[in-house]
């Protein structure tokens, strides 16, 4: 009798994971976007720049992108020389593609997603900020992937009194 309910409750998760999925319909367009970001999943390096040109040199990123939850988040990690090493969750709300920026300035910037018309850019426009703007705070982000082994960020951050710098990373897939 225990057997014949485990199988039924088997049976009957089973058959809603299938209606379910042929309920959803087409995708939105902010769905297909976050798709297209998980296609980045993998390990990737790159110099990054800065301008107006910061008084560091041009230093070598690694970043690790890393698709969780069941699919339903990618993670973004960026390391290099120095103490940086912000991580930014990037995630379906409802039908918005939101990024939340886990920042080293001690706040956490939400921006909002979309494809660009070229098919290959995907750009995160300023929603909120949690935490103290003291510092500053990441504005604006865009990843544009160019094939299957190379893409660029570019991420904008608003320093107080509203100055943007502006970081460019050029990437290469390693993984």
């Amino acid at each position: 009798m225990k057997s014949l309910r485990s199988m039924l409750f088997v049976v009957l998760m089973s058959l809603s994971v299938v209606a379910s999925s042929q309920t959803e319909g087409p995708k939105s367009e902010a769905q297909r976007s976050f798709d297209y970001l998980k296609s980045l999943a993998g390990s990737w390096e790159g110099y990054l720049t800065t301008f107006p040109q910061a008084d560091t040199k041009t230093e070598l990123m690694h970043a690790t992108l890393r698709v969780t939850s069941m699919g339903t988040a990618l993670v973004h990690e960026m390391r290099g020389d120095g103490p940086d090493d912000p991580i930014t969750m990037l995630y379906m709300d409802g039908d918005r593609l939101l990024l939340t920026h886990y920042c080293d300035a001690g706040n956490r910037p939400r921006m909002v997603g979309k494809m660009l018309p070229d098919g290959k850019t995907v750009e995160f426009d300023f929603l909120d900020v949690a935490g103290s703007t003291q510092h500053g705070h990441m504005q604006h982000a865009v990843f544009t992937v160019i094939d299957a082994n190379h893409h660029t960020e570019d991420w904008t951050y608003l320093m107080p009194g509203d100055k943007p710098v502006r970081a460019h990373l050029e990437l290469q897939r390693t993984k």
